[in-house]
């Protein structure tokens, strides 16, 4: 499991995710710790299974072993926001880690209050659902698997319709 207890700067967290992400033996394939929400972790495809054994070990979670799956770590600020969102070619799960995190999630562009998620949370967000993740007052850290919907097709960063960013990110 990911722990970052006791832990305040980024520097310290994202070290101490990174190590514990090697010591479970998933291998990083991307890593982008300049998000201006945080920072994340793509662990290969290839240890899709191990990232749902060690992360959704209860969850039945359906492993699709012909399609990109993008498992990821996600490490959210404190009160960050991630982009007010939604996706073509893909559903997701999320499952926190680390918590208290907070999430909105409608069926239209209409951002609806968000609800406060905690340590071992289930989030499914369906295709087309808008969502967004908010970090609450402490770091947290969620793990995410893209559920890709069209298998001709898949999902990628382009398929991100961002409706409000408060980066400026189209």
């Amino acid at each position: 499991m990911i722990s970052i207890q006791n832990l305040t700067s980024k520097e310290e967290i994202i070290s101490k995710i990174s190590e514990q992400l090697n010591e479970l033996d998933l291998k990083v394939v991307e890593e982008n710790f300049e998000k201006p929400w945080g920072a994340y972790w793509r662990i290969s495809d290839q240890d899709i299974q191990k990232f749902v054994d060690q992360f959704f070990p209860n969850d039945n979670i359906q492993i699709n072993s012909e399609s990109e799956q993008s498992p990821k770590i996600l490490l959210v600020a404190p009160n960050a926001r991630l982009s007010w969102q939604y996706h073509h070619r893909r559903q997701e799960v999320w499952k926190v880690l680390v918590g208290p995190i907070e999430t909105a999630l409608s069926e239209n562009d209409q951002e609806v209050e968000a609800k406060e998620y905690q340590e071992g949370d289930l989030i499914k967000i369906g295709y087309g659902i808008r969502h967004r993740l908010i970090g609450a007052e402490d770091w947290g850290v969620v793990a995410e698997i893209w559920q890709h919907t069209d298998p001709q097709n898949l999902s990628d960063e382009n398929d991100i319709v961002r409706l409000q960013d408060d980066f400026g990110r189209n």
